[in-house]
């Protein structure tokens, strides 16, 4: 069987230049070039306050030009729902792994997780999302919520929801125990209260680890089991 001889240099070039152009270095980093968008926001957004913060702020603290913000989001607006979103699929994720870890290391020792040790993996994982590394971007839609549209808030909502599902089934396995003595639904709404507050007043340097609070968080929404 004879074989074609391969096309010269020029033109495979040529050929390639009919078709679709090669991505330019900065468009094959587009992901990457947004996330430091999106943290660089984040950040400001936290510090500032979303109204004091302009994109010629976010850009420089990304270390783009002034411009280039808008390659990747219409406007400001579009660039605080996408903090938002970014933060609940990031709580998300972190919360899956938290508690696949947990499940996994159970196993290990023949064991499955009981109910109030699910609810110390999600409280700890929740205080992680909090206070921990990059956690900028919980605290923005705890301040600016108000600043979102109504199809943005639609979207956060239905993250929201998602997230917040994991927690349902534990805390009414809690009740039904006795270890939690409040309606499942209500203590739900006023443990995420009390939890999202922390970042109003934690101070790592100062105060407890976030392994300390998630004790003292569990000593005051549950009692032992009988």
């Amino acid at each position: 069987m004879s074989h074609a001889a391969p096309e010269p240099p020029a033109l495979d070039a040529q050929r390639r230049s009919r078709g679709r152009p090669r991505k330019t270095a900065d468009e094959l980093d587009d992901g990457n070039r947004r996330q430091e968008l999106l943290y660089a926001a984040a950040r400001l957004f936290r510090q500032q306050g979303f109204a004091a913060t302009s994109t010629r702020d976010i850009a420089a603290a990304a270390g783009m030009r002034s411009g280039s913000p808008f390659y990747h989001f219409e406007n400001k607006a579009a660039l605080l729902g996408a903090v938002m979103q970014e933060g609940m699929r990031s709580a998300l994720q972190r919360q899956a792994q938290a508690m696949r870890s947990a499940a996994e290391n159970a196993a290990d020792t023949g064991r499955t997780l009981s109910a109030r040790e699910c609810l110390r993996v999600l409280v700890r994982s929740h205080f992680e999302v909090l206070l921990g590394p990059d956690s900028d971007f919980i605290p923005v839609m705890l301040y600016e919520w108000r600043s979102l549209s109504e199809a943005q808030r639609t979207e956060v909502n239905r993250l929201k929801a998602e997230y917040e599902a994991a927690w349902v089934p534990v805390l009414q396995a809690l009740h039904a125990s006795g270890e939690l003595q409040g309606d499942p639904g209500l203590a739900r709404l006023m443990l995420f209260g009390a939890l999202n507050w922390s970042v109003q007043w934690y101070d790592a340097a100062r105060q407890a680890t976030l392994d300390d609070l998630t004790q003292t968080a569990l000593q005051l929404f549950l009692k032992e089991p009988t």
